[in-house]
């Protein structure tokens, strides 16, 4: 037995390879800086899911698709309520998804990977005082949230950085919230089920919950020539670096420099603040400088919050929705790992090892 099914094989998958070793990401064949180089969230999508719905499709035919039922879903925006507008971003997303029609067929996939991408805008605007965007089903997914999100259409740098985005954290391996997608699916449940569990799982700090602090760190520190001093006291403290270490690789994380590499139109293109990631490259090389020094056996380098952070924030995502959008991306590894577990596995049902009490002889 292994706490935490460390190293604990529980699935065949045609998806995505984690090589943690290597520092090495393939997702259905194709290495992750290839496919983060040419791919839009659509191809992706076509990519991962391909063969495991009925309906046999490419990006061209899905990219109308999901624009289409973009349209159709804002409609669910009417159901909204108080409660629910005072969640925070993720749990208000998540509550709404709630209320789509569970199924195992290709509709509920589109459904579901269009719905997170009106939602998680909308309320970003709702609970800023501001109305919601209606979808324009002619654009990208990733073009049509960020209209959403700031009521204005993005620029190509701003447009091709979400698409980087989307595409690098869209399947990873057998992770918390795919594991679950796949233990609800394993049951028989729809996709609306397996794609709630995963949400619930992502939201918990030791998963998807790291990027907004990545900003709170940078804003503590302030300066590049305070990176070490104050890097120095948090280690002291004990308290763990936001964006630095990785269960799996014992490298850099290959996601982080995909998405360092997204941010360089941006900056080219002055639509990021300079001084933000002036500040965060002082930051990364003092706390790289730092771990191998005081954790010299212990491989710690730059995983994907850091430059998620940086990213997102420069999209004018707020940083509590942060969190919503990682959602956004991933939902086609979770739909694709569901009705994989769905049309090839059985029932997961691992067992314990009972450490309690005996019941005492008579």
């Amino acid at each position: 037995m292994k706490n935490g099914l460390e190293d604990v094989i529980a699935a065949e998958t045609q998806l995505s390879d984690v090589d943690g070793e290597a520092g090495r990401l393939v997702i259905r064949g194709v290495s992750l800086d290839e496919l983060v180089s040419t791919a839009t969230h659509e191809r992706t999508a076509a990519l991962l899911l391909d063969g495991l719905t009925e309906r046999h499709f490419g990006p061209a035919e899905l990219g109308p698709w999901l624009g289409e039922t973009r349209e159709r879903l804002f409609a669910h925006l009417a159901t909204l309520d108080s409660v629910v507008l005072g969640l925070p971003p993720v749990d208000a997303m998540r509550a709404l998804i709630a209320r789509l029609p569970d199924g195992d067929d290709f509709e509920a996939a589109l459904r579901l990977l269009a719905a997170p991408a009106i939602f998680l805008p909308a309320m970003v605007r709702l609970q800023a005082g501001k109305k919601p965007v209606m979808p324009d089903g002619s654009l990208s997914q990733a073009a049509d949230i960020l209209r959403m999100l700031t009521g204005e259409l993005p620029s190509t740098e701003q447009t091709a950085a979400l698409d980087a985005y989307l595409v690098t954290i869209s399947d990873h391996g057998l992770n918390a919230s795919t594991f679950a997608a796949r233990v609800i699916a394993s049951t028989g449940a729809g996709l609306t089920s397996s794609v709630l569990a995963a949400i619930s799982a992502l939201k918990g700090p030791l998963h998807g919950g790291a990027p907004g602090p990545v900003l709170d760190m940078l804003e503590a520190i302030g300066t590049a020539a305070n990176a070490r001093e104050w890097l120095s006291q948090a280690l002291d403290r004990g308290d763990r670096l936001m964006g630095f270490g990785h269960r799996i690789y014992r490298v850099r994380d290959p996601r982080a420099d995909a998405l360092k590499q997204a941010l360089r139109p941006l900056i080219s293109a002055a639509q990021v603040d300079r001084e933000r990631i002036v500040l965060a490259e002082a930051v990364e090389h003092a706390a790289l400088a730092i771990l191998r020094e005081r954790k010299p056996n212990r491989p710690l380098d730059v995983n994907v919050e850091f430059y998620t952070a940086l990213l997102l924030d420069a999209l004018g995502f707020p940083r509590e929705s942060f969190t919503g959008v990682f959602a956004i991306g991933r939902t086609v590894g979770w739909i694709a790992h569901a009705r994989e577990q769905a049309l090839e596995g059985r029932l997961i049902r691992p067992r314990s090892v009972y450490v309690g009490p005996l019941p005492q002889a008579a």
